[in-house]
């Protein structure tokens, strides 16, 4: 105990390096657990980018490319699906909510979306958690409405009310645009953090009367174009959709629907399990999350080297110190233990530190991270994983600590001051 009150007072009689040292050590420890939440949360996050939904299903292709222009607006379907194949499957019996998908347009570099009321019912993210309007409403029995993600609405400044005109395909700029047909704003979704927030949802009778005129990819001309107001006298029951989303009313009956989808016979479909599907994606991008915790360690490892330079920078400074210490019966034992107690109590504080700076960063940035990025940062004591970490900091701490307590052995035993009985 008197070897730790005398480190301590050591380093209280150099207290400027010793909380320079302290803070960098402390930013480094900060810096290591915050990304390691954010690590945890984003693939936490990933995989509650949709939620509550036990199989998509789309034509036939892989399904990785399935989940990405389902689920994250990312490139486009080899092929379309049958209306009446959405019908046969969302009436079956085991299926509790259907959801149909049609993508295709766009409008200033974010992409449309087809589909109907069930999606703002049903459809759930981040541990099922439900779409909520902002403003406004969902669309109605008008087919050239549309409900904007808040991303969009942010960016491009839309307000209720305001008139867009939506464009064919996914570019950012393109030069077919259905001017004829333009959308009204009726509502603004909650922001999500997910895809939802950068999408813009219109009804399928809107995606339908988009194209009621178009024949083999370019719009009708003159007789043959159809204006908004002939088009909403029309049928306007779609005839292909792009994919669909299924809930089940039981769990258990997930695979045997999954392999009655992948089977049937009417046109080639893909059904697949979200949760699988994200996994699978997960891990193609593993390697950046990986490297960004790598990063993060070889900070904490030149906070650490800070600590060592310091001590090992004031050792000659501090052999009169050490000297005494001998003359008063302090063995070179003693010398090395001194100084390994003082990288591990620089490190201690330094971690104690590093916690409170990241309770202290996440309590004020909590809000602001989940409404704009959708990652909820919780204020939980930290994980096993965490105290191994934090236990390794201070591992590798005690091992620097041998450095320079290795070096004052030596020097000293070469001061030749030992005790005269």
């Amino acid at each position: 105990m008197y070897l730790l009150r005398l480190a301590l007072a050591s380093l209280g009689n150099r207290r400027f390096t010793a909380l320079l040292t302290v803070f960098a050590i402390a930013l480094s420890v900060c810096l290591l657990l915050a990304v390691e939440r954010v690590r945890t949360e984003a693939r936490a996050s990933f995989a509650n980018t949709i939620s509550g939904t036990d199989l998509i299903v789309g034509a036939r292709s892989g399904s990785v490319n399935l989940l990405l222009y389902s689920v994250f607006r990312i490139g486009n379907a080899t092929n379309n699906i049958r209306w009446d194949s959405f019908e046969r499957f969302a009436e079956h019996r085991q299926v509790k909510w259907a959801i149909p998908i049609s993508l295709g347009d766009s409008h200033r570099g974010y992409r449309v979306m087809g589909t109907s009321p069930a999606y703002f019912e049903h459809f759930r993210y981040a541990r099922s958690q439900p779409l909520q309007i902002s403003q406004g409403r969902a669309f109605a029995d008008d087919p050239f409405e549309v409900v904007l993600g808040a991303e969009v609405a942010k960016a491009l400044n839309y307000s209720l009310g305001e008139k867009l005109v939506l464009a064919h395909g996914v570019a950012t700029i393109s030069l077919l645009k259905h001017d004829d047909k333009p959308f009204n704003v009726v509502g603004v979704l909650e922001r999500t953090g997910t895809p939802v927030d950068r999408t813009l949802h219109i009804s399928l009778a809107g995606m339908e009367a988009l194209h009621i005129d178009w024949q083999n990819g370019m719009p009708g001309r003159g007789a043959a174009q159809i204006s908004a107001e002939q088009a909403r006298a029309m049928d306007l029951q779609p005839k292909q959709i792009t994919a669909f989303l299924l809930g089940l009313n039981s769990k258990i009956a997930t695979f045997s629907l999954q392999r009655e989808l992948n089977e049937f016979r009417g046109e080639p479909l893909l059904a697949i399990l979200p949760g699988v599907a994200l996994q699978e994606l997960w891990s193609l991008m593993g390697t950046a999350e990986k490297a960004l915790f790598v990063v993060s360690l070889f900070v904490v490892l030149t906070g650490l080297i800070g600590m060592l330079t310091a001590i090992l920078t004031s050792l000659n400074e501090r052999r009169r110190e050490m000297a005494i210490l001998r003359s008063v019966g302090a063995r070179p034992w003693h010398i090395a233990s001194l100084l390994i107690l003082e990288a591990f109590a620089l490190a201690l504080a330094g971690v104690v530190l590093g916690l409170l700076l990241l309770y202290a960063g996440i309590a004020g940035a909590q809000g602001y991270v989940q409404a704009n990025y959708g990652l909820y940062l919780p204020l939980d004591l930290p994980t096993a994983y965490e105290w191994t970490l934090l236990g390794a900091i201070l591992s590798a701490a005690l091992l620097m600590g041998c450095v320079p307590a290795w070096r004052a052995y030596r020097q000293s035993l070469a001061d030749g001051l030992s005790i005269r009985l």
